[in-house]
């Protein structure tokens, strides 16, 4: 029998324990009834209580969910349609430049890119008159300029390992080259769609650095709250809106999860069926 590696099990275990154990560990003084985060005075939910009757965590909450869903939605597309193209036209004029224009936020820290979205922002307001101030809309195309990225890199990534000869049997049999498109491609690459929208909304919903350049007055998403009130010390109503937004994403993610396994199942069930019926 082989031995169990003791060392690599040991390294996961560490590795998870340093991830999480601050999570749980904010999770649990977030039902502190004292007013010092890190000071125990006993269980109470009154820190949640306050959370939602305070009108600037609801302002911000509400701000970052609008710029988070038009932000990703809108890069899901653009993403995909990249992704596609990427993946299927191996070889067009300005190819490589648009590949590299398509990576380049990657690899550019977040400082730059706000600072050159606010210059950007800045000279279009002084020769066009657009925008006159700053607020959702730079904040949202910001936003939308780098979670783009991610959503082109999952697309091409699945695009690269769908079976491409399914979509030219389409057109044998005298399908269009948009009905292939909706009626094949888009379907097998649906969960990496999915899982790309996901990323960039959770990308965009917890952005600090390019949202502080690419912001005015008024416009306070709720990572920028959290962020002020966290230079004045945290303090347990922060810990109740962290809690609220961690289980939030982790239930939309595992709501995902169960949406792409039983897609991938019905896909796999279809296949096969298909194989039976021209056997």
């Amino acid at each position: 029998m082989k031995r169990r590696p003791t060392f690599l099990i040991s390294v996961m275990i560490f590795g998870f324990a340093f991830f999480y154990i601050p999570i749980l560990s904010m999770i649990v003084y977030s039902f502190n009834a004292s007013r010092l985060a890190t000071v125990w005075g006993g269980f109470s939910t009154k820190w949640y209580v306050a959370l939602f009757t305070n009108d600037k965590v609801i302002d911000a909450l509400i701000l970052s969910l609008k710029i988070a869903l038009v932000s990703a939605t809108i890069a899901t597309i653009l993403g995909t349609m990249s992704g596609i193209v990427l993946a299927r036209y191996t070889k067009f004029r300005g190819r490589t430049l648009f590949s590299g224009l398509v990576t380049a936020p990657l690899i550019m820290p977040e400082v730059i890119t706000g600072i050159s979205l606010l210059i950007f922002f800045i000279l279009l307001g002084d020769w066009i008159g657009w925008p006159a101030s700053r607020g959702f809309t730079t904040i949202t195309l910001a936003h939308i300029t780098f979670s783009a990225v991610f959503v082109t890199t999952i697309v091409h990534a699945r695009m690269l390992q769908a079976d491409r000869a399914i979509e030219e049997a389409a057109m044998d049999l005298g399908s269009r080259p948009w009905q292939v498109m909706f009626d094949i491609t888009l379907p097998v690459i649906s969960p990496a769609i999915l899982s790309g929208w996901l990323l960039a909304f959770t990308i965009s919903l917890d952005d600090v650095v390019i949202t502080a350049f690419t912001t005015g007055p008024g416009s306070t998403t709720l990572p920028l709250l959290i962020w002020s009130k966290v230079k004045l010390g945290v303090t347990p109503d922060i810990n109740a809106l962290a809690t609220l937004m961690v289980v939030t994403v982790g239930l939309g993610v595992v709501a995902a999860g169960i949406i792409m396994n039983r897609a991938e199942k019905r896909r796999q069930a279809e296949e096969r069926l298909a194989f039976q019926r021209n056997d």
